[in-house]
């Protein structure tokens, strides 16, 4: 029993580590650019490394791959909820829930960067409760800052969240500022992952 469970063990891991790899190559055909002159950043700043997410979370097999990649993270942080800032954020929650099983969460949400301005004039919307214990998605970090308002607006919700999922962490200090915040982030993929395979 021991040594099948060690084997199964290795075969899954096998397979994730093909899924990573798999991710990695579709990410840097489909959603990343690098250009002698700087892009500027959605945080304000510049860098020659420009990453879009969206053309590969839109992808068929992109969105099952970072799916099925997220989903193992999940199942062991065991939330209520998952959440994330529109618009990046929302295929990432769609692809999830699609392939979530019906116990693991109960729903997903998304923080808008301005309330609606009509209706119930919301910030949160989707499915979201006080006292929910919520896992944030986000497609690409870099400060943090985006993510920090919608971690800001779960718990001022009521909501408990701890951890970040990000497809890509662009390693440039998000993972500190996060930490200041009791916030924990953990990337798929890094942006020395794609420098390194280009």
């Amino acid at each position: 029993m021991q040594t099948t469970d060690i084997a199964m063990n290795t075969s899954a891991r096998k397979e994730l580590s093909l899924a990573v790899a798999q991710l990695l190559r579709l990410v840097c055909d489909l959603s990343y650019k690098y250009e002698d002159t700087p892009f500027k950043l959605s945080s304000g700043g510049s860098s020659h490394h420009f990453i879009d997410i969206k053309p590969a979370s839109l992808h068929p097999l992109g969105s099952k791959l970072i799916a099925k990649l997220m989903l193992e993270y999940i199942k062991d942080l065991s939330p209520d909820l998952i959440g994330g800032m529109e618009s990046g954020g929302i295929p990432l929650l769609a692809s999830v829930c699609a392939l979530a099983p019906e116990h693991l969460i109960k729903g997903a949400f998304f923080v808008r960067k301005q309330p609606k301005g009509h209706g119930t004039n919301k910030l949160i919307d989707g499915m979201f409760y006080n006292g929910a214990n919520v896992v944030l998605i986000e497609d690409v970090t870099t400060t943090g800052s985006s993510i920090l308002k919608a971690s800001a607006a779960v718990r001022e919700g009521g909501g408990r969240v701890s951890h970040i999922l990000t497809v890509v962490d662009r390693e440039e200090g998000a993972q500190a500022t996060l930490k200041k915040h009791n916030l924990t982030l953990i990337p798929l993929l890094t942006l020395s992952d794609i420098k390194n395979i280009e």
